[in-house]
């Protein structure tokens, strides 16, 4: 009977464990499938995600639009999506007691809104498929054996022969994979923070903790990155889909910069300077005795037009009347482009996700098998992949993590 390896204990490795076991049985060649895991629990990434929610996937049936949400590794997806998206990862849940609900922006979680409900689900496909799981037993080095198959070395010095491997370690900030890959011919991409908040020590932009705006339009000046969605000013600076997303595409680029570079806010994308100043002298003539500070301009929260307006020099008893065409004008620019100076990115603690990983082209994306070396497999993401909020790293890891299992399963 040959032994199938999966080291990583996470979604990909869970789903490609699960889909193996599963497809050795229907071929009526049944395998030692075996889950090895350094840590002292499975599927804990799952379990503390979306706060305890877990946004299990994307509503998206089209492959071409899933990909577009991967700053790293869409061009790659692209097929597997094809073969198995979230119309089959939904399927997938719901013929195990599952279900599933779409949120207005397209996230997918459970109905129980329990991250729980996923890791059990999980769990018993694992145990009805005889999937083997051990804690506490990571893969500490591996090398392949010249006729085929693995000798592995595990946690304590043990010792392990197994005739396929599969890599799904998660990010390579996390070790071990990253080793193990590099040991195995593998080129690794540097690990670099992506999906990460701003730090931004403007005071005026502190003291606005909790409050968010929706929909700005950041940008860095200089670069082609930029971005339209909500924005949440914090204690520490600024953070929300939209800092987010600028953060994803721009992983590479700002880690380049050390995290220290200009940002600019667009609080009303959409309104021209000269379209907010056409905007101001029809208020003066409108309404001339009504006070600045108590019309803002809408969807602005109260709290900040009043931080902008004193960021403008505006004086708080300023009325509409008696608003001067420099005051109009500085207004207008800080309405259109707010300019903060970024000093750093959140402590790794906050961060969600890296980019870096197994280089793609290394990769066959049909099978998740290497291209340098046969019986080796990678899913999650310790690949070169890495996509935005909302499900899509959830996706890759159930897409990669299956493609594998099949793989490994039909392999002679």
């Amino acid at each position: 009977m040959k032994r199938i390896v999966i080291a990583g204990g996470g979604a990909a490795g869970f789903f490609a464990a699960i889909t193996c076991a599963e497809t050795c049985a229907e071929m009526g060649q049944p395998a030692e499938v075996m889950v090895l895991e350094h840590g002292a629990a499975f599927l804990t990434k799952v379990r503390l995600s979306g706060g305890g929610r877990c946004n299990v996937t994307h509503a998206s049936s089209d492959a071409r639009d899933l990909a577009a949400h991967y700053p790293r590794g869409g061009r790659a997806l692209i097929g597997p999506f094809q073969r198995f998206g979230p119309p089959e990862t939904t399927a997938w849940f719901q013929a195990r007691g599952v279900a599933l609900k779409t949120e207005g922006d397209g996230r997918m979680f459970p109905a129980t809104d329990s991250s729980q409900t996923i890791v059990d689900a999980l769990l018993r496909a694992a145990s009805a498929a005889g999937v083997i799981l051990r804690a506490h037993c990571g893969v500490e080095g591996a090398v392949r054996r010249e006729g085929g198959g693995f000798d592995l070395t595990l946690s304590g010095g043990r010792a392990l022969f197994c005739d396929r491997l599969l890599l799904a370690t998660g990010g390579c900030r996390l070790g071990g994979g990253e080793a193990l890959a590099r040991s195995l011919g593998h080129t690794v991409e540097p690990p670099v923070s992506s999906l990460f908040t701003f730090r931004v020590e403007t005071p005026w932009l502190r003291a606005l903790a909790g409050v968010s705006a929706n929909p700005v339009e950041v940008s860095v000046p200089g670069t082609k990155l930029r971005e339209r969605g909500p924005l949440l000013a914090t204690h520490w600076g600024v953070s929300g889909p939209a800092i987010l997303r600028l953060s994803a595409w721009g992983a590479r680029l700002l880690h380049e910069r050390d995290y220290q570079f200009p940002l600019c806010v667009h609080w009303l994308p959409g309104s021209s300077r000269e379209a907010l100043t056409a905007a101001f002298l029809a208020k003066g003539a409108s309404q001339p005795a009504g006070f600045v500070w108590k019309s803002p301009l809408p969807p602005l929260p109260l709290r900040l037009w009043e931080a902008l307006l004193a960021a403008a020099r505006v004086p708080p008893e300023t009325r509409w009347g008696a608003l001067s065409r420099e005051a109009r004008e500085r207004l207008a620019t800080q309405l259109t482009r707010t300019e903060f100076q970024v000093t750093g990115k959140s402590a790794n603690k906050a961060e969600f996700v890296t980019c870096g990983g197994v280089r793609l082209a290394e990769v066959d994306f049909k099978t998740q098998q290497s291209r340098i070396a046969p019986g080796l497999f990678f899913a999650g993401e310790l690949l070169d992949i890495d996509g935005l909020t909302g499900g899509f790293n959830f996706q890759a890891a159930w897409t990669t993590g299956w493609s594998a299992g099949r793989a490994m399963a039909q392999l002679p």
